[in-house]
């Protein structure tokens, strides 16, 4: 090979390549097709200054949980606040939902909080759709309108792809000067496609470029290698992450990790915001399996494990 080609850093090329060397024996280079990334900067998400306050790091309300499913919606807001956002709240939508977490007493509940007036909704980072059910659809409307940074995963996805009017409205949000960074799963990015999961597997980098192009917004398609795409940039190649990150759970935590870091530093992209959630996500399932641990990485153990491991990387930088 002349160029590293893509295909060996996604999807079942990471089983089947091995270790990989590459010489380009002094040929031209090519113009590339997308990025392989490397540990990201971390150092923007050093200690704050000592005079900053809770209200500084922002605020943060995860909107999901319907009955059955309210776990979730909690491991996300859990996730974000290991990130580093100053007040997270968690909306349910399972009314009769204990309103609190007692393995973690500093998250807060709001209920219904996508009827907040327009200002309030502007003033918060939002993750929607963990754990969200058919009921998340009620929820979006407000939130595509007026949520300044919005983390749409899960059945977030899933209402959007049945409903052309909330597509519509998600794809007006960049004009509007509204960030949006999607988090599906292969089945979930074909449901937006309108296509399968397997044609989406087949060119992971074509399916993700197109979602992102399609709803103008930042896409993380995750799997094996998982990409991060933009409409205005190459996509890039997450290297990090194993099978131990296969398991319930883990995309939420992803979600809620991705809003946190943005709730802390709202002036990021999604595609930065994305790119360092993916890699941090992935690292600590590699540290999982560094450890000597075959099982897999459970969610509520990734949180505290991505909190103890962004801060030992931090240290690096």
């Amino acid at each position: 090979l002349l160029t590293l080609e893509p295909g060996l850093f996604t999807a079942l090329g990471r089983d089947h390549a091995g270790e990989v060397w590459f010489d380009d024996l002094g040929a031209a280079a090519t113009p590339p097709t997308a990025w392989l990334a490397g540990a990201p900067d971390l150092s923007w998400q050093r200690g704050a200054d000592h005079a900053a306050h809770k209200g500084a790091h922002g605020d943060l309300v995860v909107v999901g949980g319907a009955p059955g499913m309210v776990g979730a919606a909690w491991l996300a807001a859990r996730a974000a606040l290991a990130a580093g956002a100053g007040r997270v709240y968690a909306s349910l939508l399972d009314a009769q939902a204990a309103s609190f977490d007692a393995t973690r007493p500093e998250l807060m509940a709001r209920s219904a909080w996508w009827h907040e007036p327009a200002a309030t909704i502007a003033a918060a980072t939002v993750v929607c759709g963990c754990g969200g059910g058919a009921r998340i659809a009620q929820a979006l409307p407000p939130l595509l309108a007026h949520a300044p940074r919005l983390v749409l995963d899960a059945d977030g996805l899933n209402a959007l792809a049945c409903d052309t009017a909330l597509q519509r409205l998600l794809r007006t949000r960049a004009a509007h000067g509204l960030a949006t960074l999607l988090t599906p799963h292969p089945l979930e990015a074909a449901r937006l496609l309108g296509t399968s999961s397997a044609a989406v597997q087949s060119d992971r980098l074509a399916a993700a470029a197109e979602l992102a192009r399609r709803c103008a917004a930042t896409v993380v398609l995750k799997g094996s290698g998982s990409i991060v795409a933009a409409p205005d940039a190459l996509p890039s190649i997450n290297p990090t992450g194993n099978a131990a990150l296969a398991t319930a759970g883990t995309g939420d935590v992803l979600a809620g990790w991705a809003g946190g870091l943005w709730a802390r530093r709202p002036a990021a992209s999604a595609f930065e915001v994305a790119s360092v959630a993916a890699w941090q996500h992935g690292h600590a399932a590699d540290r999982h399996r560094a450890a000597g641990i075959i099982g897999p990485l459970r969610a509520a153990d990734l949180i505290e494990s991505l909190a103890v491991d962004g801060g030992a990387e931090l240290e690096k930088t």
